[in-house]
């Protein structure tokens, strides 16, 4: 056996009870720190605090009746910083859509793990919506109103809602996706969209239910599963296709989407009359629209118009 070396043999002559460490060995020694959850940057804190907060208020005191102001003084920041992250209450709005999509995605991964039966994919995460949203309820109402304006940023087929919207349709997406039931791969786009839309009537139907627990409409979302899971099993028969064709073409062309709510409406060519669409305006109306880049509208400021020139 070696000798232990003179400076270990010195300490613990000298009374030490463990020998000197070497060059870099505290370092390496040192516990690691248990890894955890990073925590999240102080701006997003603030963020979610304010809108915490915000959606507190409007839960006790309502939508129209909670003033940003309140909501600042509530959550212990300057009014100015309230500002800061959400311009108005409208993008607090938007800021509990991103919330509301982001946990249905979440609650609806529980759902459709391990269950391959359609009706019961489309019921899940239909309810597992309503399950989400009825805390907020009582104020929805509210400022349902302003959704339901198509000039409103808050109507569920604006530009800004953009980022739910498509959240919740990749939802349905995989709705479809995991599912045993075949279907006519033609719809294949639209479907999710579609099914999507089924969850905005549904929406709808819950903003103005009043029954205990919004009980009605759960069970509207009960009783609609296995009839769209039915409709959409039949797409896949030869003898439906001439409907199947029918209904890709009338999906294609009035699906609501923020692009496609044009005044005008959707345009497709006529038959036989290639290169031209159906419903083009011609002449002096079609030459204003063509010098305005395609436009349907200006919608800038009076003042930016009239500095024209």
């Amino acid at each position: 056996m070696e000798a232990a070396p003179r400076s270990v043999r010195e300490g613990a002559a000298a009374g030490s009870s463990e020998p000197p460490a070497a060059p870099g060995a505290g370092k390496r020694d040192e516990p690691e720190k248990a890894a955890g959850p990073a925590r999240r940057p102080r701006s997003e804190q603030t963020r979610a605090l304010i809108l915490e907060t915000a959606l507190r208020l409007f839960r006790e005191r309502g939508y129209d009746r909670t003033t940003m102001r309140a909501i600042a003084q509530e959550a212990g920041v300057s009014v100015g910083n309230a500002y800061y992250y959400f311009g108005s209450k409208e993008h607090l709005i938007q800021g509990f859509y991103d919330r509301i999509a982001e946990q249905h995605r979440a609650a609806a991964e529980a759902v459709l793990d391990g269950e391959r039966d359609l009706a019961a994919r489309i019921r899940g995460v239909l309810l597992a919506w309503l399950d989400i949203a009825e805390p907020y309820h009582e104020f929805a109402a509210q400022f349902f109103k302003n959704a339901a304006d198509p000039d409103s940023p808050l109507s569920p087929f604006s530009t800004e809602s953009e980022g739910p919207r498509e959240a919740a349709i990749e939802v349905h997406r995989r709705v479809l996706a995991g599912a045993d039931t075949a279907y006519d791969p033609e719809l294949a786009e639209q479907l999710p969209r579609l099914l999507w839309l089924q969850q905005m009537g549904l929406v709808l139907f819950w903003v103005y239910d009043r029954s205990e627990g919004s009980a009605n409409s759960r069970r509207l979302a009960e009783r609609v599963a296995p009839i769209v899971a039915r409709a959409i099993s039949l797409t896949r028969f030869r003898l439906l296709r001439p409907l199947v064709r029918e209904t890709h073409q009338l999906l294609s062309d009035f699906m609501p989407t923020a692009a496609g709510m044009a005044a005008d409406g959707p345009q497709r060519e006529e038959p036989g009359k290639a290169g031209r669409p159906a419903g083009r305006r011609t002449g002096r109306k079609a030459g204003e629209r063509k010098a305005a880049g395609g436009r349907t509208a200006d919608r800038r400021d009076p003042g930016e118009r009239d500095g024209e020139g």
